[in-house]
């Protein structure tokens, strides 16, 4: 069980865990997910963490589907910060307790501000790191920004 499958039992909503052999060697967890899942790519979302300039959190977290990269400027308008770049590795491992790869907008050691693609509002669910590489859960977009506090904004490139 890791934290983001127990904080979505702890809110009791709907949710669903799918589990995967990861290969090691592949070159986008998300994408790997989709494909060996058999799930759109555009319903897969990945967990992205992007160190902030001129904002009080140094840290926010942007959801955005696999097939998509992320808008650096769209992130830091979205969350009212001047700047924005793709965080430290290592850094992001430390402040939400999970591995890269693996790394679940649910359950993080630290509330960080949250942005979900908006492309999310037109789903009926998505899916997102379960908090391990191997393991997605899928919920209701509004679930997900409900249990994260995040609002919907384009975010994507």
């Amino acid at each position: 069980m890791t934290p983001a499958i127990n904080a979505a039992k702890k809110a009791k909503i709907a949710f669903e865990v799918l589990e995967y052999d990861h290969d090691p060697a592949a070159e986008s967890y998300g994408e790997e997910a989709a494909q060996v899942l058999g799930l759109n790519p555009d319903q897969v979302f990945k967990t992205l963490l992007v160190s902030l300039s001129g904002h009080k959190s140094n840290l926010a977290v942007a959801v955005l589907p696999v097939s998509h990269k992320l808008s650096l400027k769209a992130i830091a308008k979205a969350v009212g910060a001047k700047k924005a770049e793709m965080a430290d590795p290592k850094l992001a491992e430390k402040t939400t307790g999970y591995v890269v790869g693996g790394i679940s907008p649910l359950g993080q050691k630290k509330a960080l501000p949250t942005v979900i693609d908006a492309s999310a509002e037109g789903l009926t669910r998505l899916h997102v790191s379960a908090g391990r590489r191997g393991l997605e859960i899928a919920l209701a977009p509004a679930d997900l920004a409900t249990l994260t506090r995040a609002s919907f904004s384009n975010i994507i490139a």
